[in-house]
């Protein structure tokens, strides 16, 4: 017992340690689950071992990544009626098929998803920005018609560039009976010591976004009237 300290207050302080133990232990628990569980399934939502593992059109762009998340959804359509709902991406564009009212409530990003197919959008070339805001843009790195489209840049914070490098890659793939796998994968390769402390963030919110960016495509091509 401390000096001076009553029974009232020993027995305080033995209860308020152990709540401060019971915290700390559930804190590092959910920590470690997170790293061990959570986190490589935030990174490979969809995607099978073997995308996961596999090369991508625009992955020499950071041949040594810090950093690396390939996403997946297999959608019940044509590659040809895929890709013109990929070509078209962008903020004054197609939108990204997300959660429009959020993106534009929180950053303000004027984003709104199109729901049909704008032949106007369908002509992006290498060297084109697609915007992911009215003043933040990405450039187009890699292009191949009807099977790879790859982006690359960072979002800066306010006048200083992204502490990272960046690619995003949009790959179709053939599947059986007609069918397309459609994989995105996303590179950083960190430019500065704490880079990871942000992209850690980035990365948290980029799986909410695109898991949603994955089933918008899918559901628009689904529903593709056919020829």
């Amino acid at each position: 017992m401390a000096v001076g300290a009553s029974p009232a207050d020993t027995e305080w302080m033995r209860r308020m340690t152990i709540r401060i133990g019971t915290a700390a232990t559930a804190v590092v628990g959910a920590v470690v689950g997170y790293a061990r569980v959570v986190r490589p399934w935030h990174l490979r939502f969809g995607a099978t071992p073997e995308e996961a593992g596999a090369p991508l059109l625009g992955d020499e762009i950071i041949p040594h990544p810090d950093l690396v998340a390939t996403r997946a959804v297999a959608i019940a359509a044509a590659p040809d009626d895929v890709w013109p709902w990929l070509v078209q991406l962008g903020q004054g564009r197609g939108g990204f098929y997300t959660y429009d009212r959020l993106e534009n409530a929180v950053a303000r990003c004027d984003i709104h998803s199109a729901d049909t197919i704008v032949a106007e959008w369908q002509g992006t070339a290498v060297g084109d920005e697609v915007r992911l805001h009215p003043e933040v843009a990405l450039r187009v790195e890699r292009l191949e018609p009807g099977a790879g489209l790859v982006l690359a840049g960072g979002v800066p914070m306010g006048d200083v560039a992204a502490p990272y490098d960046f690619t995003w890659a949009f790959v179709v793939e053939p599947g059986p009976g007609g069918t397309t796998r459609l994989v995105v994968r996303e590179r950083y390769g960190y430019t500065q010591r704490w880079s990871w402390l942000l992209v850690e963030v980035v990365e948290a919110i980029s799986f909410v976004m695109t898991q949603k960016m994955l089933r918008g495509i899918r559901d628009r091509a689904e529903s593709t009237p056919k020829g």
